[in-house]
């Protein structure tokens, strides 16, 4: 791994918040993700499941973690299970976890060796009454793909149908959805190394240049900040491709007089970041396109002030589209007329602005969290309001990252980046 290792505090305390939302007589188990074929002897790059990840920061591929809090040997309270590490393995692979490692790293004092599971775990089963069992509860998780999670489910269900079974999602979408410090710090870092490449390319961005060399730029600098890449499959829409929402071919020229929106953000440690900026591809917006980029503006700034503890996403959702509606009829691309006998379930609004306005943020870019619950202070969601025109090739989407705060404004994570559109033209005419 790239990063620095992470203080184990953090996944002691996210076990701690586990276990004391468990069912007496239970214990839970959570697997690494698999390393994913392409084809022949090729894979993809591994990346690990964020649950496991999240309560024991073990970034390795065939692992497995049991908590099991009622125990009657204390020293199975909590356990992890590794592959094996050899020096074969070493030389072909590199280093792997050492069970001293993987104590430093977790905070977890009993480490086995993964071929010593099905045995010890069965001893553990025969002393509990149910098992929390954990599955893709994303609102927008797609789950044709059979993880190794899903395989273990399916075995457990076999050999041990007469436990109770419990879901793991609820309790773990409540502890990822509130970070601590330790995880701001390392996600402040990932913004930290999105703007060394966001003020990368205001020096490098002019006419003629293509939207793959933008990403190339900053791909260079975010790795040699030492993150892994883009957290996300990054967008770099020049003209009327900024009006496709997940463009992510980045395969065009850039011309004059275009912008291009950037959709792009590092991940650190694997915590993402997730910007928005609109840049002039001439260093020089024009008066109509400054115009929706001071409207976007001015509904990402109110937008953000909703953002505080007690707030509803749904009821933050309505007022946003509220401030939306405003800008657009100033800019002349709806009337009040459309408004008046607008369809309630989709307003005249969402002709140019057709996507919420805040996610989740944290281990993953649409990060698990309580949507339906009041907002609390912890919290890091993105704040992204967008106005799109494809009769004029224009598509404006202005995106930072914040952290809810008690009693005050959320905290930016990326106010350090440029963000007024005078400050960027000033940057790129420096």
């Amino acid at each position: 791994m790239k990063y620095d290792r992470i203080n184990s505090e953090l996944y002691i305390s996210n076990r701690a918040k586990f276990t004391a939302q468990m069912h007496q007589g239970t214990l839970a188990v959570f697997n690494s993700n698999d390393i994913y074929p392409v084809s022949a002897d090729s894979t993809m790059p591994f990346q690990q499941h964020r649950d496991i990840l999240a309560l024991s920061g073990v970034d390795q591929e065939e692992s497995i973690l049991v908590l099991f809090p009622g125990a009657s040997n204390p020293a199975h309270r909590e356990v992890l299970f590794l592959k094996e590490t050899s020096d074969l393995i070493a030389i072909w692979e590199g280093e792997k976890l050492t069970k001293q490692a993987a104590f430093e790293t977790s905070g977890i004092k009993t480490v086995y060796w993964l071929q010593q599971f099905p045995t010890i775990f069965k001893q553990m089963m025969a002393e509990a009454s149910g098992i929390y069992l954990n599955t893709n509860e994303h609102l927008r998780a797609n789950t044709e793909v059979e993880t190794r999670e899903d395989r273990f489910i399916k075995k457990v269900k076999q050999d041990f149908p007469a436990h109770q079974v419990f879901k793991a999602a609820p309790i773990m979408h409540k502890i990822r959805s509130i970070k601590n410090d330790i995880e701001i710090e390392l996600m402040q870092r990932a913004c930290k190394i999105t703007e060394a490449g966001v003020r990368r390319l205001l020096g490098f961005i002019k006419p003629g240049v293509w939207e793959y060399e933008i990403e190339a730029e900053l791909a260079h600098e975010f790795l040699r900040n030492r993150s892994k890449g883009f957290a996300y499959t990054p967008i770099v829409a020049s003209g009327k491709n900024a009006c496709v929402l997940h463009y992510i071919e980045n395969n065009q020229q850039c011309k004059n007089g275009d912008v291009i929106l950037l959709d792009v953000g590092a991940e650190y440690a694997n915590y993402s970041s997730d910007l928005t900026r609109c840049i002039p591809v001439n260093g020089k917006f024009t008066t109509r396109q400054k115009e929706v980029y001071n409207a976007v503006l001015h509904v990402k700034k109110e937008a953000e002030k909703l953002l505080v503890p007690g707030t509803i996403m749904a009821e933050y959702h309505k007022q946003v589209g509220c401030l939306m509606e405003e800008q657009l009829v100033n800019l002349g691309l709806i009337s009040m007329e459309d408004i008046k006998t607008q369809n309630p379930d989709w307003p005249a609004y969402k002709k140019y602005f057709m996507h919420g306005t805040s996610h989740f943020l944290g281990l993953d870019t649409h990060d698990v969290g309580l949507w339906y619950e009041p907002i609390q202070a912890g919290m890091v969601f993105t704040c992204e309001p967008g106005i799109y025109i494809p009769e004029e090739g224009l598509g404006i989407r202005l995106e930072d990252d914040l952290v809810v705060q008690e009693s005050v404004a959320p905290f930016n994570l990326m106010k350090d980046i440029p963000l007024e559109a005078e400050e960027i033209e000033a940057l790129m005419n420096a």
